[in-house]
This record gives C-alpha cells, structure tokens and sequence, in this order.
C-alpha cells in the first residue's frame, strides 16, 4: 500500500465531499473543486473521512494510488482556506501593479508584460516589487506563478528579476579586474 495514498482524509466543517461515479466534488466556503479519480481507484466517504483504496496492484494504478490521495487533499484544504505564493521583483525600474484581474509588470523590457489571471486566481500587489497569487486550485497557482517568474527570471550577476519570496539566488562573481 502506498504511505501517502491509504491515510484517511478527514472532512472540516463547512466542507462538503460528494462522489459522482470517477468525480470528487468538493464545496466549501471560498469555493468548490472537482477531482478525476483515476480507473481502478476507488473513494468513499464514511463519517466524515474520505477513504481512498485501489483495485489493482499494476504499477501505473499504485504510481496514482497516492497523487489521486494528494489531489483529493489539497482541494480539501483550498476550498477551506485559499492556496497563496509570493513573489517579489528586484531590479532598478521593476515594479507590477493590478487593475482587476489583470496583472501589469514592467520588468526592462520596452513595453509592460500584462497577465490575465484565469478564472478563481486573484492577484494582490501590497508593494509595487511584492506580488501575492491566491486561488482555490494548489495546482493553478503554482502554475501561474511559474508563468510571472517565466517573464523575467532571476539572473545570476544582479539578482535581477521576478523570483519566488522564499527563493535564494546564489549570485556570480563576474569580471575580475587584474591587480
């Protein structure tokens, strides 16, 4: 059995899990979520606990046995309390701003890079280097992080760029002058 895949999910208050055939719908107070459950998975819901088994011990359906488990978890946990990344922006000029659902970054580049967040992704700029992505979907808000730091990573001379709040760049040393 896999460790991750056969420990149960508890349910919180205010949560709601039902199953529709291979769909996990989940509901909750920020929002609600649907989960695939792969062939030969199998979940129930008994007590307020979500029970994730599998029918096959081949080894494609063990590799999903404990990611469908993790997925299932996560929509728990998003839909209960949102999925949040910080990023900041370093460099001379580099600033982002919002208007709605659309995030401006002017990072070196001639003209701003606008990006429009898709749909239950909110953008917050507390700081006009600070950016805050929040959204019930773990797996949709890594992804659109992933694709602000695409912008402008983080080069190795400056450390200039957009990076994640927790990401630590090691800087070159770069030219040396002759003594």
């Amino acid at each position: 059995m896999s460790r991750i895949g056969r420990m149960p999910i508890t349910i919180p208050t205010g949560v709601t899990v039902t199953i529709d055939s291979n769909l996990v719908n989940i509901t909750g107070p920020k929002g609600s979520l649907s989960v695939k459950v792969p062939f030969k998975i199998t979940v129930e819901v008994k007590d307020n606990t979500v029970y994730i088994s599998r029918l096959s011990e081949d080894k494609k359906v063990k590799a999903c046995h404990g990611a469908t488990r993790a997925h299932i978890n996560n929509a728990v946990l998003g839909v209960q309390t949102l999925w949040k990344k910080e990023m900041e922006i370093k460099g001379t000029g580099y600033k982002a701003s919002v208007n709605g659902n659309k995030l401006k970054l002017l990072v070196g580049f001639i003209h701003p890079v606008e990006m429009i967040a898709p749909e239950g992704i909110f953008f917050e700029v507390p700081e006009e280097t600070k950016i805050i992505i929040t959204g019930v979907n773990k797996t949709v808000v890594g992804q659109v992080a992933s694709n602000i730091r695409k912008v402008r990573p983080p080069e190795p001379y400056k450390g200039k760029g957009v990076r994640y709040a927790d990401e630590f760049i090691k800087l070159k040393a770069g030219k040396k002058a002759k003594a």
